[in-house]
């Protein structure tokens, strides 16, 4: 018999600790390799812990609610020889024994098991955003907390149990708040401390709504790129006559063979990714010190469900035809309603394109996929009355597109330039020149 470790795996290129929202199994279960383990939720993505081994579910160390890093231990597995071992399982990773010591868990008191110490004095104390938050907002003096995590330290659910108890430790007057430099915070980001709430009266018949752990996540992801980047934003509007009469011409004899909807949004992802060939400081990311350029094309597109939104990726769009592209939005957006969408189909985007269109609205102002430096909003095509070469005026199909950008990373030219370029593309798909196939 062997007892092997389970980990926080990485749901994201820039993830950095995930949040358990709910166990699926517990102690005694047997599960089977890839079995799902728990939900977990980060700022990016909803997905599910798939376990390494085959055998029986030993210990949950981490609790619900609870956030941990990433490579953290959130649960043991007994199984009975044969299995791999978690040096092998895990890439650059300690050994077990390593593990414990070089990888505390964020907020969690079971990864090592160690006895609760008391902090020395004069020492500064580490706290996570969490629980930082909920001692401001509850007004909790957090030097009067004894805390049941790794090597004494506080947890998030040490002060929810506090608040429910009513037992609230609060500093006395003479004594002072602790000071910024006095406290170390568990994760980098600034922009992940939410702002206070506001003080909101409510009244007979309002409805209090829960905030769910992905909506806490778009949330914060949302809160990150507004105050990282500066966004800045232009729109350009064009004339797609010649693509919808094109498009409506084959949509039935393409729904009878191919067995689903050629939508214009396929059309519309099929010119970006074109473009973006064309201008590929478009397809870039703001990495601090430098900007990285991506190889690939991997547009994001927005899927919402009635609560939530998922942007799943077309990997290599720019390699894929039109009917490719159309089959890769229809499944994907299949899967994001069906709840069976997986964490890498949400990996590896490096520009979004968002369907704001299908909600009837005619201009928008997205807000970066953060690192990405842009997103497109596809309006809604509509007819209007537009004024032509010679003075003649014509009912046309219009729409526009609304480009926010990172002014990190691009400037107005380039924008311009590829936004002009996409124009020209779409513009120009009619039957003559432009094939689904």
């Amino acid at each position: 018999m062997a007892i092997e470790q389970i980990k926080m795996p990485q749901l994201g290129e820039s993830v950095t600790e995930g949040t358990i929202e709910k166990w699926l199994v517990q102690p005694g279960d047997k599960v089977n390799k890839y079995d799902s383990l728990a939900e977990v939720n980060t700022d990016k993505v909803t997905a599910e812990v798939p376990s390494s081994f085959t055998g029986v579910i030993k210990e949950l160390i981490a609790k619900e609610g609870e956030t941990l890093d990433v490579g953290a231990i959130v649960c043991t597995i007994e199984t009975e020889g044969g299995g791999t071992s978690s040096e092998e399982s895990t890439d650059n990773t300690p050994s077990n024994k390593e593990a414990s010591k070089e990888m505390p868990t964020a907020e969690s008191g079971k990864a090592a098991a160690p006895a609760p110490v008391d902090r020395e004095k004069g020492s500064k104390a580490r706290y996570s955003p969490a629980v930082l938050k909920i001692a401001q907002e509850n007004d909790i003096d957090l030097t009067l907390v004894e805390g049941s995590g790794n090597e004494g330290r506080i947890t998030r659910k040490d002060l929810l149990a506090i608040i429910e108890s009513g037992n609230i430790p609060t500093a006395k007057p003479e004594q002072a708040a602790p000071k910024a430099e006095d406290v170390q915070t568990q994760t980098d980001p600034p922009a992940k401390s939410a702002a206070a709430p506001a003080n909101v009266q409510t009244a007979v018949g309002d409805i209090e709504i829960p905030i769910t752990g992905i909506r806490k996540a778009i949330a914060a992801n949302m809160l990150r790129s507004k105050h990282e980047a500066p966004h800045a934003w232009t729109m350009i509007e064009v004339d797609v006559t010649n693509l919808v009469q094109y498009r409506d011409s084959i949509k039935n004899e393409f729904k009878k063979k191919e067995g689903f909807n050629v939508t214009y949004f396929a059309f519309f992802v099929k010119a970006v990714s074109q473009a973006l060939k064309e201008f590929p400081m478009m397809n870039s990311m703001w990495a601090g010190d430098k900007i990285i350029q991506k190889k690939d094309i991997n547009i994001s597109i927005a899927v919402a469900t009635e609560d939530a939104l998922y942007v799943p990726v077309i990997k290599n769009s720019d390699e894929k035809s039109i009917k490719g592209i159309g089959r890769e939005i229809n499944e994907l957006a299949g899967k994001v309603r069906a709840g069976k969408l997986k964490s890498d189909e949400m990996q590896g985007g490096t520009f979004t394109v968002n369907n704001t269109g299908s909600f009837g609205s005619i201009q928008s102002m997205g807000i970066i996929n953060y690192p990405q430096a842009a997103i497109l909003q596809v309006e809604s095509i509509v007819k209007r009355p537009v004024i032509m070469d010679g003075g003649m005026i014509a009912a046309r199909d219009m729409v526009n597109l609304c480009l926010s950008l990172d002014h990190r990373v691009l400037d107005g030219l380039v924008c311009g330039r590829f936004l002009a370029r996409v124009k020209e593309i779409l513009e120009n798909m009619t039957k003559e020149n432009t094939s689904v196939y």
